[in-house]
Order: C-alpha cells, then structure tokens, then sequence
C-alpha cells in the first residue's frame, strides 16, 4: 500500500466516474458511511454538483490525459467506475501503477480480467493490489467458483450462472452491445475460446426452479479460472426458448454489430432510452446464483447462494474491497475478488444469505 497513509491515518481514495449510474450509488453510500472518497470524472458539470452535495472533494481530469498518474498522486486507492473498461480500464490501471495506488474496478469484461493478470508482476514491484471486478460482477459467482474448488478440489470443469430480473443500467447495457459483437466465450482445457452466442442451452435450478439457460461471455470464464485453476469454465444465464433463438439469431449478423457505427448508433440509442433501477426496483430485485463443479470420475458438487440486487451488491461489495484495503496490506499483486478476500464475502454482503453446497 501506498505510503502516504499510515494505519494510523485514513486512506485517500478516488471514485472516478462517480456520476455514473453504479458510480454514484456507490459515492451516495460512501458518503452516509461517513467515508471521504475524492469524486472524480470528466465532466465537470456532473462531477462538482454530486461533491458539493456530499461536501467531498472533486477532481476533473480525463483518462487521455498525458500525465494521468499525477492526477492521483496522492492516492491510496482508485474505485474505477468509469466505462466502457474495455476503454478505460488500461490507463487507469497504468496510472495507478505509476502513482502506486491501489486499483478496483466494477467491470464484467473478460479483456479487463485477462490484462490485469497480466500486470500482476508489474503490481508486486509497485507494491498494490490489482482487482477488477469487485460488484456484481464478479463477486457472487467469484465466490461460488473458490467454494466449489474447495468441496472438490479435483474438479475438471465448472459452470457457473445467475437468475436476475433486474434491468440494465446504461453502462451495463452498453457493455452488452460490445460483448456480442465480439460473440460467446468459455474456457476450454484453460484457453479462453470464441464461440457462437448461446452455445450451449440447458436446464438449470439456479434457486427458484429449473429454467432453461444459454453460455454468456461473463467475466468469470477468466476470473474463475484465476481463483481456481479449473481448465473449463462456462457461465450460463437463463433465457425463454425466443430469447435463445434471437441471441443465435445474432450470430449471423455478428460481424455488422462490431462495425463502429452501428456501436455508436446503438451506444447512443441506450443513452437516451435506458436508465437502471430506482431504489424501489433494487429493492425487490434479488438474484439467484449457481454454480456447479465436476471432476473426471463424474462427481459433482453443485452450490448456490441468494444474493441482493446486481446493483445493490454492485455497491456493498465494492466497499467491503475498499475498506479492507484501508484496514489490511495483503501481498501486491493482481487479485480476484474471491482471491482477495475469501468465498464467504459475498455472504457478508447486505442482502446476501448463505452459500449452500450440495
């Protein structure tokens, strides 16, 4: 950690892209927390009326900028919140690095994951901890996958899922325009692999009855297999059998969605029209998460936990990160969130009832 801070003194932290939808959530919490995170972003115009309303500190800077780490210089810690990541992740990490600040994010993008792994020598030599993924994504099914591992540690293959009926935030649903442009992903003998959009379709109970399900391209077909070594791994969510057909649907048009004017024409679109869930939504909005474990002689463990709402646990799971941080100097290096703080966080979580393992 950086040695500005003494465990004597409190922790200078940054939340850039506080304006956002989940970037605010998480700066309204910090704040009734009695936590002094500096709020940072890009525009002006939406970062100084949140800070004055919360009497913190604002920063404007962009992420473009040539002397970015100077910006945070005096940082312990940077709650990155700003996407899409798969923009925005890299130099903030790089930022961090330099400035030998601690780096979280909330994003679900394989691409993320995958880099800040590969930043985890670089990491141990500034002496911070590197862990992307510390809301929704990917905390639960993080969690599960290390809780599976350990109930069967010779386990082979692992899938992992969710059942949520919350709607997107706007990031969320720009993220999603991106991700299947790019097509599904798994993890196969511990190679990450493109495939075709739903490409595998089962039956699953993920808690609240069996549905019928699909392969996404979550974050976990790589953080997973850095919690756990396990060499397959594939992430399903549920789905109506016309949801699966649209999403193959998809795949034959796949090359025009990941032509930049129709990302822009649909970026811009969820912008106008998309906005994520008031607290009355969040609040009846839990969410079901599954995992399921085998090994080559055929066993099987099978695990799940009730968890709050995406966005709900979005925010009590990022700074559970944050505050442990403040209080603990675990090894530098780039984690994962179940790596870094153990299985049974998402059970610590607000909302959140206990892991079950069968």
């Amino acid at each position: 950690m950086n040695e500005r801070s003494s465990p004597a003194e409190p922790m200078q932290w940054m939340i850039y892209g506080a304006y956002g939808y989940t970037g605010e959530l998480i700066a309204r919490e910090a704040h009734q927390r009695g936590l002094r995170p500096v709020l940072a972003g890009r525009s002006r115009d939406k970062v100084e009326p949140l800070a004055r309303e919360l009497d913190l500190e604002a920063r404007i800077f962009r992420l473009d900028e040539p002397q970015l780490a100077a910006r945070i210089q005096d940082m312990d810690l940077v709650l990155h919140c700003a996407g899409p990541f798969s923009a925005t992740a890299a130099p903030m990490m790089q930022a961090c690095l330099d400035a030998k600040a601690h780096y979280l994010d909330i994003t679900g993008e394989i691409t993320v994951f995958e880099h800040a792994q590969a930043l985890d020598l670089r990491a141990r030599e500034a002496g911070v901890v590197i862990c992307p993924g510390v809301g929704f994504d990917v905390i639960p099914t993080d969690c599960v996958a290390a809780a599976l591992k350990a109930a069967l540690p010779d386990a082979t293959h692992l899938a992992l899922g969710f059942d949520s009926r919350s709607s997107f935030s706007p990031g969320t649903a720009k993220t999603s325009v991106e991700g299947m442009a790019q097509g599904g992903k798994v993890r196969r003998d511990g190679k990450i692999v493109t495939v075709p959009l739903a490409y595998q379709v089962r039956r699953i109970d993920f808690g609240a009855g069996e549905k019928l399900a699909m392969t996404i391209p979550w974050g976990d077909v790589s953080t997973a297999y850095h919690t756990t070594g396990i060499a397959n791994i594939e992430v399903f969510l549920p789905g109506s059998a016309g949801m699966i057909r649209g999403a193959r649907w998809a795949n034959l048009v796949r090359p025009l969605l990941g032509l930049a004017w129709v990302q822009k024409r649909l970026k811009a679109h969820i912008g106008k029209t998309v906005t994520g869930p008031d607290d009355a939504k969040r609040a009846d909005q839990g969410t079901y998460v599954w995992g399921e474990a085998r090994n080559a002689q055929g066993q099987r463990k099978v695990a799940r936990v009730h968890t709050a709402n995406v966005y709900s646990l979005t925010v009590s799971g990022a700074l559970a990160v944050v505050e442990y941080l403040a209080g603990e100097r675990p090894p530098a290096g780039a984690y994962t969130p179940a790596k870094l703080l153990g299985a049974g966080l998402v059970s610590s979580l607000p909302g959140s009832g206990q892991m079950r393992i069968e």
